[in-house]
């Protein structure tokens, strides 16, 4: 069997980039205050970007004779991303912070992936981690800025 390890990280996010959809997702509901009115849009366009991201890597999985994750139980007892009780006491700027730890999350993983894929010579699927490591790079980069910090992400 091919690309064994390959598969397991594009497994792993898929029940990620699940539970990373419902954080932006909660963090879209939950929104109250300064910037409400360009942030809360906002949130949409991240949905769509993770959402399309997870299209691809399922589809990438499944191309490999992969079967992605494919029920909530499933990316529930998954994933590696904490989730956050739907609740009012948490601030917007809080709630960015939360999706920059998901964002770095992920950024870590497809790392893994594009070591892994070099490893078993996947050349394709790395190419498409490398292009979704590079998008969430810039989502940190975006975030971090509004959150008044420098993206870090070289430490």
């Amino acid at each position: 069997m091919k690309y064994t390890k390959t598969k397991a990280v594009l497994n792993q996010l898929v029940a990620d980039l699940s539970q990373m959809s419902m954080i932006i997702h909660q963090t879209h509901w939950y929104m109250r205050g300064t910037n409400f009115l360009k942030l809360h849009p906002l949130m949409d366009e991240f949905m769509e970007e993770i959402d399309s991201q997870l299209d691809v890597i399922s589809e990438r999985l499944i191309a490999l004779d992969g079967s992605p994750y494919s029920t909530l139980k499933e990316m529930a007892e998954n994933t590696k991303i904490q989730d956050w009780p739907g609740e009012w006491d948490k601030t917007t700027p809080e709630r960015l912070a939360h999706l920059v730890d998901g964002y770095r999350y992920l950024e870590d993983l497809y790392q893994h992936g594009i070591e892994v894929s070099d490893v078993e010579k996947d050349f394709s699927t790395q190419d498409i981690f490398i292009g979704l490591k590079t998008a969430i790079e810039k989502k940190i980069w975006m975030i971090q800025a509004e959150l008044g910090s420098a993206p870090e992400i070289d430490e």
